[in-house]
C-alpha cells in the first residue's frame, strides 16, 4: 500500500503506523498514496536557515499534506533524520521544493532538498537542506514536519488507491446489498486492512463497533469511488473475527 498522511486529524493513522518501504510491492488491491512526484521543482532562491518565531496560534493544514516528521540532527554537517509517514521515497531522495512546518508555525515554509538517502535498518531517511549548514541549524528544527501540497497527487495505477479515497466509502455486502459499515481507517498489514465502523443495524453485538476487513480482491472485489461504495463477499465467520 502506498501511503501518505494528510491533516493527521482527518488522514487517519499516524506515524506509528507507518510501513517500511517495501510496501510498494504488496500484492493484490493495493492503496496508493498522495502522492509520487512527477517533476522536480526548481530550487528556492537564496534559502535562509529557519529560525523559530514567536507562538502563532494552530495552522490550518486542509491543503497539505505531511511526509515526514524531522527527529534529530545526522552528524555535524546539517543533515536531518527523517520518520517518514509517506511510502513514496521521491519524496526524500529526489531533490526540490519541500516546505517545512516549524513547531510554532502556522504556514509551511518552503525550503529545497539536496540530498536523500534510505536507512533500512532504522526505517529513516538521512536529507540534506539548502541553508542547514552545521548541528545546531539542525537541531533547531527537531520535530518539524515535511509537508508538500494536497495538489500534488499522481495517477494511480489500477487497483491503486488513495488512502483519503477510501476513508468514507460504505462497505455493503455484495450478495444482499446489506450495509455494513463505513471505511475509518487503512491499516498496514501484510494485507492492508480496512477498519469499518459497524452499521447499528449490522452489528450483532452492540459491543463490537469495528470490523478489520483484509483489502484484497478476493474479499473487496468491487471499489467504486463515484458511488462511495465497496463491495465485499468475506468468508464466513470473517466479520466475527474481532469479537
Amino acid at each position: 500500500m502506498k501511503h501518505e498522511e494528510a491533516n493527521k486529524e482527518i488522514g487517519g493513522r499516524g506515524a506509528e503506523g507507518q510501513r517500511s518501504r517495501g510496501a510498494e510491492k504488496q500484492r493484490g488491491k493495493r492503496v496508493g498514496g498522495n502522492s509520487k512526484i512527477k517533476n522536480v521543482q526548481s530550487p528556492v532562491p537564496n534559502p535562509q536557515p529557519l529560525v523559530a518565531s514567536p507562538r502563532s496560534p494552530v495552522p490550518n493544514l486542509d491543503d497539505w499534506l505531511e511526509i515526514g516528521k524531522i527527529v534529530s540532527p545526522q552528524g555535524l554537517s546539517g543533515e536531518l533524520r527523517v520518520y517518514p509517514v509517506s511510502d513514496f521515497p521521491e519524496r526524500f531522495e529526489v531533490p526540490g521544493k519541500r516546505w517545512v512546518l516549524r513547531l510554532d508555525g502556522t504556514e509551511p515554509q518552503p525550503i529545497e532538498l539536496l540530498t536523500g538517502r534510505y536507512i533500512s535498518n532504522k526505517n529513516l531517511y538521512v536529507i540534506k537542506l539548502a541553508g542547514v549548514e552545521n548541528c545546531d541549524q539542525a537541531e533547531a528544527l527537531r520535530g518539524c514536519k515535511l509537508m508538500v501540497p494536497a495538489s500534488d497527487r499522481p495517477q494511480l495505477s489500477e487497483d491503486e488507491y488513495h488512502v483519503l479515497d477510501l476513508i468514507g466509502l460504505e462497505v455493503f455486502m455484495q450478495a444482499s446489498g446489506e450495509l455494513v459499515g463505513t471505511v475509518v481507517d487503512i491499516i498496514p498489514a501484510g494485507n492492508d486492512l480496512l477498519e469499518v465502523k459497524l452499521h447499528e443495524s449490522f452489528a450483532t453485538d452492540k459491543k463490537q463497533k469495528t470490523v478489520l476487513i483484509p483489502f484484497v480482491e478476493a474479499i473487496a472485489p468491487v471499489v467504486d469511488l463515484k458511488s462511495n461504495r465497496i463491495e465485499i463477499t468475506p468468508p464466513p465467520g470473517l466479520l466475527e473475527i474481532n469479537n
